[in-house]
């Protein structure tokens, strides 16, 4: 496969619609990660700030939770349907509620009413991530040059990381120009009123998508992602737990912490998170070309040991009050989770067989990112709170990152390096 192929307008367009749904995605969704003290306090009002909080971190697991049925709907559809339709409609299903985020009336205006209608919303948001990440890598990796599929498949997770950058970004610049008082006025509507029209624009740019002939497929996938193909939807999910708890432990929960524990002002904190995820940007194409060209499992082995051994001391740099030691510890955990990434965005594909890749890898991940990732931050202040320890959430990534690393050595097999077969269509598993 030669460089100019590389360069085909056509592959960079398909690019770009990878990455822009997964901008506008996880910007929305993750922005209320930000905002979570904000809303605790809005939402479910408490006279102990901790529960609060709590609370606030218990309706952003809400939507987590509803990730493996996402998948499941969403995955159903590129399955039978075609990877762009359930792209497309998974957009939709986040702007709709982003905007009516944006107008809910709080506690104070509604009583209970409030906090009930904004879980809806945020699990309504879950199925939409369930549906778009998954469908995103699937689309990048089956329309990518055999021997550049993970770097092709590290935009989609670039779009996902930069979304999230940005909301980091929007949550430090109001932190920074608004009064406390504008801040829980209005101030924490203007991002996701914003998130709500981007993800609209994401849609009408993904509506005019030419659906792809597929080669296989199953008139059940649903029924033979519990059957058939169990075991392989099994070892991806836990495959992908590791990875899960240490992103929402580096980088959503940290904000909090930052600001509860360490004592610093939350525009410090979302900013030394800004910085570290922008840092996430720049290695998450150096570790797909990685893994292009080394391959996965050799790759993923040695960094899952890495995070064994490291986690601890990174994570007591974050436990400081010093902003240059936290952003070392942030930016460490930073490079650690993109390499693990660029080795897994394609590999994830590769490991599902075509009948049921779409609906396969939606479950399996939503199923790992769902139920460890995005109760990490809820479990992490729930770990807190009834040890004392500063520490105490490393624990959990520890437990997360060792069922990964076993997952991986005695039940995944690497699949032949793709840059040894050049001329081959077929990814593995499409013939099972």
């Amino acid at each position: 496969m030669t460089s100019s192929k590389i360069k085909d307008p056509s592959l960079i367009n398909i690019i770009l619609v990878g990455l822009i749904g997964n901008i506008v995605e996880w910007y929305d969704f993750a922005v209320y990660g930000y905002f979570a003290s904000v809303i605790g306090r809005l939402f479910f009002p408490s006279e102990d700030p901790a529960v609060s909080l709590i609370a606030s971190f218990g309706a952003f697991a809400a939507g987590f939770l509803m990730r493996p049925l996402g998948g499941l709907v969403f995955g159903r559809i590129g399955d039978l349907v075609g990877r762009e339709k359930a792209m497309s409609l998974s957009v939709v299903a986040m702007a709709v509620p982003t905007l009516l985020m944006a107008s809910l009336p709080t506690y104070d205006s509604v009583g209970m009413v409030a906090p009930i209608i904004l879980v809806l919303l945020r699990m309504i948001q879950g199925l939409s991530v369930g549906g778009e990440y998954s469908s995103s890598l699937i689309f990048l990796v089956e329309r990518a040059p055999n021997n550049r599929r993970a770097l092709t498949a590290v935009w989609g997770s670039w779009g996902g990381v930069a979304g999230i950058l940005l909301g980091s970004g929007v949550g430090w610049l109001s932190q920074s120009l608004l009064s406390e008082a504008d801040l829980m006025a209005w101030g924490w509507r203007v991002p996701f009123g914003f998130g709500g029209l981007v993800a609209l624009t994401g849609w009408w740019i993904r509506r005019s998508i030419p659906l792809a002939p597929q080669k296989e497929r199953s008139e059940a996938p649903v029924k033979e992602v519990f059957g058939r193909y169990g075991s392989t939807v099994l070892s991806v999910a836990l495959m992908n737990i590791g990875p899960n708890v240490v992103f929402y432990t580096a980088f959503v929960y940290a904000v909090t912490y930052i600001r509860n524990i360490d004592q610093l002002p939350e525009s410090i904190a979302l900013e030394l998170n800004t910085f570290a995820m922008l840092f996430m940007l720049f290695v998450l194409p150096f570790a797909a070309w990685c893994s292009d060209r080394w391959g996965r499992k050799r790759l993923l082995v040695p960094l899952f040991i890495l995070l064994l051994l490291l986690s601890y001391p990174l994570f007591g740099l974050i436990h400081s009050t010093e902003s240059a030691a936290i952003l070392q510890g942030e930016l460490a955990f930073a490079f650690l989770v993109a390499m693990l990434t660029g080795c897994t965005v394609a590999f994830n594909v590769e490991l599902m067989p075509l009948p049921i890749r779409c609906t396969g890898l939606a479950f399996a991940y939503n199923l790992s990112a769902g139920l460890f990732g995005g109760t990490t931050p809820l479990i992490a202040a729930w770990l807190m709170s009834v040890s004392n320890n500063p520490v105490a959430p490393v624990f959990w990534v520890l437990a997360g990152v060792s069922v990964s690393l076993v997952t991986l050595i005695f039940f995944i097999k690497e699949p032949p390096l793709l840059a040894n077969r050049p001329h081959s269509s077929e990814l593995p598993g499409e013939n099972d």
